[in-house]
């Protein structure tokens, strides 16, 4: 069906495409730019004339039938110029365009340059109006150069026009993407290809490594049971999360997966076990164009990145053309393609995501060079996240809606990767009826209190306090969710939204990888539930530092409350890291369940408050809300901040855990690492079998 659609959309702009083509030939025949601009676009006309050539094959019958080593050849040909080392010698890399290029020109012409890269992934799909504005946009700034050097206001305003008059056919795409089953481009793949000839991975377009390779090999050879189980895993914790939440999936008719590619044969079992929960699954990819993409994650399939330095250096691309008439019309884009795809939204579950974890961790560079948003410019995109946000709620109400999460590892975590894949699978499948038991003896202790203190040991110097609510009727009620094997696998955590009243004090971890990125020696001051400071160790400047934080972690807001609070009880998992030594690459998704952890943003309940959540002991979550959550009743701009960073604690830099009850007593529940309330001793026979 994907096919067809985009054939009609091919033959509609057709005359435009080959026109644009024509033009870009005739570049390498002509002297009209100057040095040192003559090199980069020959190079860029180079890479568009192959992007055709490209386009043209993948368009043809017995693309597929290509060797091997071919396609790997081609594939390493396409991002040989941005890939690992090779990047900081790139007009990609900002530091070397304007090296290359002078101050201002170099980094505009290295945004066009990643814009155009994009054109790799619209080939493969055979998008030929994406593939059309790209290039008549570089004819534009081509044309620009022709004769001297333009003014970088022109450039600007040719850019900003481009984006303003582009973005209502981007995001309405981008929209369709995420909602429309028949937009199968993936997803016929991955059901349709014979996966045990890994020649399917170059049908995707994107960069692939030893990783994709050995992962799509590693799992070819396991049993289809094991398959099926792993399968079922997912698209059962998905089922589970709509059953705890009483949300009726039989009224939903598509669910999002999202994963990285290798994976294929786990997700094509799990496409035909959503099947039979009547949902059709829906792949797209990673966004490519700049309005599209944020600086806080890209959901969408993937493969292990090029270069993780390229990504992070143009988060804030935006910053070329970010303004508050642009915010206005991409808003109103926004809602004109929610709107339009109003029937879709509707039936739409929410994602299942597949994680992967085992990469290098990676500490990014500064670059000076890098554009960076402006205090203004942060503002304004934090106002079109809130509003994008309340789009989404709007069409995809967040009380009838759901996901799940798990991870996997990927060769690249060593040569212990199939040892730790076995336990991965483990720890995805522990018993959760005892964990469920041991859970709710911790929210036994914690429904007394008034307010929790945890301290730090060694070189963790944490002291924190944080509020808790007070229960309305404790027989009825509790403060703490026990979180089994659903939404969130693997198992083991209590969590609950604290009172941000009386929450105050130091969060602060040695080191710690948050959303990719590590962080050295990161300390959060607290009070009233509200950032009032942040530092790290990463730079040598205590500017570059809070700048760091506040893009990744506060995501330019000027402050973030406390949304969460948890204590993880997954020590199986902990030992794991110990025993393999790899706890620097476990995503935060096993990561939070290996001691207490604190998210700062949004509570976990965001945009479903409302909708009662019952423990497994049948009493009702009483704490969804805070003090900024709330406000969504007066105003939702002041009520939510999209976004949820969880930090942890491990227990090895942990020095107590107390719950300070209304009756003046103190109970303990972790001290120096270990679980010390009466009944949960359980929990450290993980620790005592490694001692």
């Amino acid at each position: 069906m994907e096919k067809e659609l985009w054939k009609q959309e091919k033959e509609e702009i057709l005359e435009r495409y080959e026109l644009s083509m024509e033009r870009i030939r005739t570049m390498h025949k002509e002297a009209s730019v100057a040095a040192p601009f003559y090199d980069y676009f020959q190079k860029m006309a180079s890479f568009i004339e192959k992007m055709d050539e490209l386009a043209q094959a993948a368009g043809r019958e017995g693309f597929a039938d290509i060797p091997l080593e071919e396609l790997q050849r081609q594939n390493r040909e396409l991002y040989e110029d941005v890939a690992q080392e090779a990047y900081q010698e790139s007009y990609a890399c900002p530091e070397t365009a304007v090296e290359r290029l002078g101050e201002g020109y170099g980094q505009f012409l290295s945004f066009l340059y990643t814009e155009l890269r994009g054109m790799i992934v619209w080939a493969y799909e055979q998008r030929f109006t994406d593939l059309t504005v790209a290039a008549e946009l570089f004819i534009e700034i081509y044309n620009a150069f022709e004769g001297g050097m333009p003014k970088l206001q022109s450039l600007k305003e040719i850019l900003y026009w481009h984006i303003s008059d582009y973005c209502d056919v981007w995001i309405p795409n981008r929209i369709r993407e995420q909602l429309d089953p028949r937009l199968s481009f993936a997803k016929d793949i991955i059901c349709q290809a014979d996966l045990n000839d890994v020649r399917y991975l170059y049908r995707f377009g994107e960069y692939i490594t030893e990783n994709e390779l050995e992962i799509s090999w590693f799992l070819a050879k396991l049993p289809q049971e094991e398959i099926e189980a792993m399968a079922s895993t997912f698209t059962e914790g998905y089922r589970k999360g709509f059953e705890n939440a009483g949300i009726d999936l039989s009224r939903k008719r598509t669910v999002n997966i999202r994963y990285c590619l290798g994976f294929e044969r786990i997700v094509r079992e799990a496409v035909g076990q959503f099947e039979k929960m009547g949902l059709k699954s829906i792949i797209y990819r990673e966004a490519r164009h700049s309005i599209n993409r944020r600086p806080q994650g890209n959901p969408g399939y993937q493969s292990t990145a090029f270069s993780k330095q390229y990504l992070y250096d143009h988060k804030e691309d935006a910053a070329l053309y970010l303004d508050s008439k642009l915010v206005e019309r991409r808003l109103s884009v926004l809602r004109a393609a929610y709107e339009e795809c109003r029937e879709l939204a509707a039936v739409h579950a929410g994602p299942a995501v597949m994680e992967i974890f085992g990469e290098q961790p990676f500490l990014p560079r500064n670059c000076p060079a890098a554009l960076r948003l402006s205090e203004k410019q942060r503002e304004l995109n934090v106002r079109y996240n809130s509003g994008a946000g309340q789009l989404a709620n709007q069409y995809i109400p967040g009380d009838e809606r759901s996901f799940t999460i798990i991870a996997y590892p990927i060769p690249e975590i060593g040569p212990q990767f199939p040892e730790i894949f076995a336990e991965t699978v483990k720890i995805n499948t522990l018993d959760y009826h005892l964990y469920e038991e041991l859970q709710q003896k911790l929210i036994d202790a914690l429904d007394e209190g008034e307010s929790v203190y945890i301290q730090g040991t060694g070189c963790n110097r944490t002291a924190l306090t944080v509020g808790l609510w007070e229960l309305e009727d404790p027989k009825k009620e509790t403060l703490f969710e026990n979180c089994v094997a659903d939404v969130n696998i693997p198992v083991g955590e209590v969590f609950t939204s604290p009172r941000l009243k009386g929450t105050s004090g130091i969060l602060h971890v040695s080191e710690v990888y948050l959303n990719e990125l590590k962080y050295l020696d990161l300390e959060i001051r607290l009070e009233n539930g509200m950032v009032t400071g942040c530092t790290c160790k990463n730079f040598s400047s205590e500017e570059e530092n809070e700048s760091y934080i506040r893009t990744n972690v506060l995501f330019n807001h000027e402050t973030l409350p406390l949304g969460e609070f948890a204590i993880g009880t997954n020590t199986t998992a902990y030992m794991m890291a110990k025993t393999y030594d790899i706890g620097a690459k476990l995503p935060i998704l096993i990561a939070e369940k290996m001691g207490p952890h604190f998210a700062l943003g949004d509570t976990c309940f965001s945009w479903a408050e409302d909708t009662p959540t019952y423990n497994p002991d049948g009493k009702r979550m009483r704490a969804k809300d805070n003090e900024c959550s709330i406000l969504r009743k007066e105003d939702l701009s002041k009520a939510y901040f999209n976004c949820h960073t969880d930090i942890t604690i491990p227990y090895d830099e942990l020095g107590c855990i107390r719950v300070n009850c209304r009756d003046g007593r103190t109970v303990s529940i972790i001290e120096q690492g270990r679980f010390v309330l009466p009944g949960t001793e359980e929990l450290n026979r993980p620790f005592d079998a490694m001692a």
